[in-house]
């Protein structure tokens, strides 16, 4: 078994952090209107400062570590490459994305149609992201 190489994990979740964050910048252009009409039914408001683009960053980078470390240790009982990252991508997104969707769901706060499209976009997130650091990523 190998040794972990903590350079190539912190630079492989740092890409996979960019990743994540570029797609859910990017795929809030196809909910952001539909979001925002919902909060606004609920009398509640979003408001897209500087430090809530800092947290969603933060998010996104501590999203992309977790992903590699679990890809790190994946690796030695699947081997190296997309077949682990794909795996670990879709593993981290069972134990995370679902569930959160699941709770939005429960307390019906957001539609199903927007849960099923945050669903398919944080699978493709996750399972994109899981490929370029597992790229990235190399053993000691």
């Amino acid at each position: 078994m190998g040794v972990i190489n903590y350079g190539r994990w912190l630079s492989s979740g740092i890409a996979a952090g960019v990743v994540i964050w570029l797609l859910e910048g990017a795929g809030s252009f196809l909910y952001m209107g539909d979001m925002e009409a919902v909060l606004t039914a609920h009398d509640l408001a979003f408001e897209l400062s500087a430090s809530v683009w800092l947290l969603g960053a933060a998010m996104s980078l501590i999203a992309g570590l977790t992903l590699m470390f679990f890809y790190v240790a994946a690796r030695p009982r699947f081997g190296p490459g997309p077949r682990t990252a794909v795996i670990v991508g879709v593993a981290l997104w069972f134990g995370s994305y679902l569930l959160s969707l699941i709770g939005y769901h429960m307390i019906g706060l957001y539609p199903s149609g927007m849960l099923l499209l945050w669903g398919v976009q944080g699978l493709v997130e996750l399972i994109l992201a899981a490929l370029v650091g597992g790229w990235i990523y190399r053993e000691a």
